[in-house]
């Protein structure tokens, strides 16, 4: 018997409790940065090198961090059902949980990329510094999708939150878009669920199971809520 499709959204909530902060924790700064400042191709086009101090310090805290009860959980879930994470987190944690078919939309602080051409795509574990250049000649920049670049991964995300036979919500306050914009492409009849500290607005959701609670005891809650009896 196949297994059913469990589509996760996972937004920052879900890297919160590893210790990785966002900006919208403090009222539009990151880390003490504006978001114009450093994540938007305006800051890159103004400032590269602030940009690449950013997000070389991002990367750090990633690598210090370790994925947290809830991305466990989420991996966990592979052995009842076939999970698929959509996250727009750009940290490794899923992965490194044991997740293993992840989508990043928002993409991933250990790739960099040519600031010419998106697809010349390489790993970086260190810093990337100004004079890092791609084949193509371009400055490497982060693989991170920035505020005012389009999502690439958006179109592929809705087609397999459309697929899903179960569809969970967790660690996101549904107002970044077109992430946000996933649950519309969920079918009405699919079972939903979603995990926060404080729930977002859902009432136009049917089908829904709201699980108040910080991600790690959410998941916690939907793996007993799921698991088969």
């Amino acid at each position: 018997m196949s297994k059913k499709k469990l589509v996760v959204l996972t937004g920052a909530g879900i890297s919160a409790e590893s210790g990785l902060q966002t900006f919208r924790d403090s009222d539009g700064l990151w880390e003490g940065y504006n978001v114009t400042d450093v994540a938007t191709p305006g800051a890159w086009r103004k400032d590269p090198q602030l940009v690449l101090n950013f997000y070389n310090e991002r990367r750090k805290n990633v690598a210090e961090a370790q994925p947290n009860a809830a991305h466990y959980g989420l991996a966990e879930l592979q052995n009842d059902f076939d999970v698929t994470i959509i996250t727009q987190n750009i940290d490794d944690l899923h992965e490194r949980a044991g997740s293993t078919n992840i989508i990043h939309l928002h993409g991933e602080i250990f790739k960099m990329r040519s600031e010419w051409d998106e697809t010349l795509i390489k790993e970086i574990r260190g810093d990337i510094k100004l004079g890092d250049l791609a084949d193509d000649g371009g400055q490497f920049r982060p693989h991170i999708v920035w505020f005012e670049e389009p999502v690439p991964k958006i179109e592929e995300a809705a087609f397999i939150a459309n697929s899903a036979d179960i569809f969970v919500v967790a660690g996101t306050s549904l107002v970044v878009y077109p992430a946000a914009g996933l649950v519309n492409y969920v079918r009405a009849e699919t079972p939903k669920y979603i995990i926060d500290k404080k729930i977002p607005y859902t009432s136009f959701l049917q089908n829904l199971t709201s699980i108040e609670k910080p991600a790690t005891e959410g998941v916690q809650e939907l793996i007993a809520l799921l698991r088969p009896e």
